[in-house]
């Protein structure tokens, strides 16, 4: 048995104030205990004894819209996922999993994979031959002929397939699901609307009613999760209806679409981070960007909204873009405090409690007795100031399954 004990450190369990003087009692890469000192988490004799000397520790965090194999998505003028050949894009994959893991991502769900790479990066992880998060994998994304992510008519007479998959009609869908499913997908990627990034507009349905139907129940049948691109209130609502697991972006947000999400539990990535940079891009280059900027601040104050009222948010964005590469994850914590108004505490929860959640899984996301031990050590108090959890000088260690993964244990 193997047995690590962090001393006088300042816990946060993920969904309460930090404790401070407390102790985590780690066996076999699980949590047996956690709390203040002089209660049973402070009985270990055996095993290595760390004392943090204050030092704060915290669930590690989740990223809830993870493209794994997405490297400098934008200009390249050819369809989204054929940039590169399938080899380099997994490697790409493997890089920009260890960038996660070593930001303190220490699980990710798949928001759209080219070529099944979602599903050989997490048997890689699960075989040891990487690190990377505990990835759920995902599918290509699943949309109709000349959606957003459809734009270039001549490659399709090649037959390669990137990210998107076409699909038209019910059975098409369903049989997409399978696919993708038998391939090792554990989450299906519909593109519903336009807008968010892409050139079409957001108020245009990319598919019918029965074609998301067909999708979804074909997914659920078969134990697999569903998220949606979607970006216009009447999807945002037919997402709920329809039991999607996760809803991306959620432009178009209102008061009845809250009211929806928190009914029926689905959780939103509102992913503000990516419209953010494409604004400061714009400005940069000199670009008019007054209907763009109104349209931030609109994202910004819905975000806000809907997790006052009680929507399960959850950290993550498209990651990948040439305005948004990998390792950058911290800007997205900066923003979501400092411009939207999320609290550091309430972030923290968003980045764990709220991700283990959206995925079913009840062994991560938080630091409580036979929770899977997948922690952060942070010089600092992220729940006081999030700039040291969004600032990677202040990661001191990474652990997953009770083991160091990035950084050191301190002496």
């Amino acid at each position: 048995m193997t047995t690590l004990t962090l001393r006088n450190c300042n816990l946060l369990d993920g969904r309460k104030p930090a404790v401070p003087g407390s102790t985590v009692v780690l066996e076999d890469g699980v949590v047996v205990a956690a709390g203040p000192a002089g209660e049973s988490a402070d009985t270990a004799t055996s095993g290595q004894v760390v004392d943090l000397h204050g030092r704060s520790v915290m669930p590690g965090l989740v990223a809830g819209h993870f493209h794994c194999g997405y490297v400098n998505v934008g200009p390249i003028t050819v369809p989204l996922g054929l940039e590169n050949p399938i080899p380099y894009q997994t490697l790409v994959a493997a890089r920009n999993c260890a960038l996660a893991l070593g930001a303190g991502y220490t699980s990710a769900i798949g928001a759209g994979s080219p070529h099944s790479i979602d599903a050989s990066i997490t048997r890689a992880i699960a075989d040891g031959l990487i690190r990377g998060p505990r990835l759920v994998p995902c599918s290509r994304e699943l949309s109709t002929t000349g959606h957003s992510n459809d734009w270039a008519p001549w490659w399709w007479e090649v037959g390669a397939v990137g990210t998107p998959r076409v699909c038209d009609g019910e059975d098409a869908f369903r049989a997409a699901v399978r696919d993708e499913t038998k391939r090792g997908a554990k989450m299906i990627k519909l593109y519903m609307t336009g807008g968010h990034g892409v050139l079409s507009p957001a108020d245009r349905m990319e598919m019918t009613r029965a074609e998301a139907a067909a999708a979804v129940e074909t997914a659920k049948a078969r134990d697999v999760l569903v998220r949606a691109h979607v970006a216009n209130k009447e999807a945002i609502l037919l997402a709920v209806e329809l039991g999607l697991d996760i809803v991306d972006h959620g432009d178009g947000l209102d008061d009845e679409c809250i009211a929806a999400l928190i009914e029926t539990g689905t959780a939103l990535v509102p992913s503000l981070r990516l419209p953010e940079a494409m604004l400061a891009h714009q400005t940069r280059s000199g670009r008019d960007t007054a209907g763009f900027g109104e349209d931030f601040e609109l994202g910004c104050q819905r975000a806000a909204k809907a997790s006052a009222a009680g929507v399960i948010m959850l950290l993550g964005d498209d990651y990948g873009s040439a305005i948004l590469p990998h390792g950058t994850y911290g800007d997205e914590l900066r923003l979501y405090a400092q411009r939207v108004g999320i609290a550091p505490l309430d972030l923290i929860t968003w980045g764990t409690v709220n991700g283990a959640s959206a995925i079913g899984r009840t062994d991560v996301g938080m630091i409580q007795a036979g929770q899977i031990a997948d922690l952060l050590i942070l010089d600092g108090d992220p729940s006081v100031d999030i700039e040291v959890l969004a600032d990677p000088t202040h990661l001191v260690a990474v652990l997953q399954d009770g083991i160091v993964v990035a950084g050191v244990l301190p002496d």
